[in-house]
């Protein structure tokens, strides 16, 4: 039995077939110009011409010849909306909602649609699973995906920031982890997929906290035949002076701009190098505005996730392009980044699918990666063909409203309560092991202070102060999101104490959602350690779920999923309320595993 991918674009359709099991490529297939006389299907060294064929006909020809049992298809569609966050299950209802959201893609996703109701027809009793292209960008915080415009109207419109090839930047993240032998969830990464749409993104311990694409495919970088970032005052110049329609105005930025636009020659990279290595002056600027907004992003996401651990290029241009990869690498060695102009010479293959580039003597590293979207594809629809094997019922979870704490280091309590001081139980907590603590200190900001924050103990290996958004306001400090116990590069805060002051260098956080569960619970559950869920709130009357939530499994835990109070106020929870853990036959919770 098989995995079938398919990949439908405006233009062209990318299709393979993987072995259920260990996901071994059969056989790729490419369909090239959809729409034209020139129209063919390439498989392997053979080409066939299909003449001038809609997508239908093409699609149906494709499907003739695979030879191959099929037992699920993943479909790559290129935007979920608010509404797919993770590889889900396609039905009448799911290609419905699908329907409504084509003003989001109009090139994209009515061929994404096409696909699927061919593959439904051919393969009417096969497991159909869509992935999106947006859904690695649901991690996204509020300050990252929401517009500067007024909210009442965002809101109206939907108008957010999505960002798009997701799928690519997740496949290029794990690649790297794994190369590097370190689990993900300890690695800051920049990601840049550099093709014909190009687009970059901040990877901060196994989440996309910032990508350049927002709404549409157009925000971001200098793209093949789109502009990228662009003042909207030029926009409203060229529509009150050329008197162009929304339409017009639209196919001028898609199709008409970018390397396109800048060159003049076409928007294939090969070409524009080859010309510029001849003197073209247009090309040459179209190289260096491609390279300088490259670099300006790569340092703006460094900044945002303070640091950055290793660089990945992947795409076609982020593959192939070796100048483009020396330009770019050019003066960022005050990231620790350097470039190794030998090793730049190499590029990643089928057998190689990960290429290091850095120099030996560059603090941090370097990578090209061979990209294979279709692969992660695979690799989450049989997830969920695994899923649909299993017979599940949902179980509840409780769930606990995790309010402003602290833990203290042995000489911390002696600084901040006296020497020889130790911390004494006020009651115990859920967790065996832990309670709270009679001791208390105030945590001091720079804007204000926070009184009575209460000690968990027992003592700790470093200290680690846990607060929510709203004190981060209060305090005036940006605490960033993190795994409990990952400190690494966090703020720090001062704590006051009847003894004594302390002043952190770093520990402050806001703890990330997550689950404590027993091995036998993660059995029951299906789940394993790092795994990455969603959950429903049992009962509540609405579409309650919680995604991004990180399980944690050890003999020393009590089931227990976690959050902070402002989402707790946020949600209306009450005592007693369930989690229900999402599951194929629910709501498709998406293992994505940690290296």
């Amino acid at each position: 039995m098989a995995i079938l991918v398919l990949n439908c674009g405006s233009s062209s359709i990318k299709a393979d077939v993987f072995t259920r099991d260990d996901l071994q490529r059969l056989h790729s297939f490419r369909v090239e110009r959809i729409g034209t006389p020139d129209c063919i299907l390439k498989s392997g060294s053979e080409t066939r011409t299909l003449g001038n064929c809609d997508h239908a006909s093409a699609i149906g020809q494709l499907l003739l010849a695979i030879d191959e049992p099929i037992e699920a298809v993943g479909h790559r569609v290129v935007h979920g909306g608010e509404t797919f966050i993770h590889p889900t299950r396609l039905t009448d209802t799911v290609l419905d909602t699908l329907r409504t959201l084509t003003d989001l893609a109009p090139l994209h996703i009515p061929a994404n649609i096409a696909g699927i109701e061919l593959c439904q027809a051919h393969f009417p009793d096969v497991l159909q699973v869509a992935v999106f292209d947006t859904a690695f960008h649901a991690t996204l915080p509020r300050r990252a995906k929401t517009y500067a415009i007024d909210q009442d109207m965002a809101e109206k419109h939907g108008l957010r920031r999505f960002g798009f090839h997701g799928t690519s930047h997740r496949w290029s993240a794990e690649q790297v982890a794994q190369q590097m032998d370190t689990p993900i969830d300890q690695l800051r990464l920049v990601v840049c997929h550099l093709g014909n749409g190009a687009s970059v993104c901040a990877v901060e311990y196994g989440r996309s906290i910032e990508t350049s694409m927002g709404m549409t495919p157009l925000e971001g970088l200098v793209m093949g035949t789109r502009a990228g970032d662009i003042d909207a005052g030029v926009l409203m110049t060229l529509m009150q002076k050329e008197g162009w329609s929304v339409e017009e105005l639209d196919r001028f930025l898609n199709k008409e701009c970018g390397l396109k636009g800048l060159s003049g020659v076409g928007n294939d990279m090969r070409d524009i190098l080859e010309r510029a290595a001849d003197g073209d002056d247009r090309c040459r600027l179209a190289i260096n505005v491609f390279v300088h907004r490259l670099r300006k992003y790569i340092g703006a996401y460094a900044a945002v996730m303070g640091g950055v651990d290793a660089l990945v290029f992947t795409g076609g241009i982020g593959e192939h392009a070796t100048v483009i990869r020396a330009r770019v690498c050019q003066n960022l060695s005050f990231l620790g980044l350097r470039l190794d102009e030998d090793a730049n010479t190499q590029r990643p293959s089928t057998e190689k699918t990960v290429v290091e580039v850095s120099h030996y003597a560059s603090r941090n590293k370097i990578f090209a990666v061979r990209a294979d979207e279709e692969q992660m594809i695979a690799k989450d629809t049989q997830h969920l063909l695994a899923d649909c094997d299993k017979v599940t019922t949902p179980k509840g979870i409780p769930i606990a409203v995790s309010a402003r704490h602290l833990h203290l280091t042995q000489e911390a309590v002696e600084i901040l309560f006296g020497k020889g001081a130790t911390l004494t139980v006020k009651a115990p907590i859920s967790q065996p092991g832990q309670f709270a603590c009679n001791e208390k200190v105030d945590l001091v900001g720079p804007k204000r202070t926070i009184k009575g924050v209460r000690v968990i103990g027992p003592v700790r290996p470093a200290c680690q102060v846990e607060i929510s958004r709203t004190d981060e306001y209060t305090l005036g400090i940006d605490a960033p999101i993190r795994n409990s116990g990952d400190v690494g590069n966090s703020p720090g805060v001062k704590l006051v104490g009847p003894a004594g002051e302390l002043t952190l260098k770093e520990g402050l956080i806001c703890a990330r959602r997550h689950i404590h569960m027993d091995p036998a619970s993660a059995e029951a559950f299906g789940v394993e350690d790092k795994d990455v869920v969603e959950v429903a709130i049992d009962g509540s009357g609405r579409d309650l779920i919680f995604g991004d939530v990180l399980v944690r499994v050890s003999p020393k835990y009590v089931l227990e999923m976690h959050i902070d109070t402002d989402e707790a106020n946020a949600a209306e929870l009450r005592p007693g309320d369930l989690g229900i853990l999402a599951s194929s036959n629910t709501l498709a919770s998406l293992r994505r595993k940690q290296v």
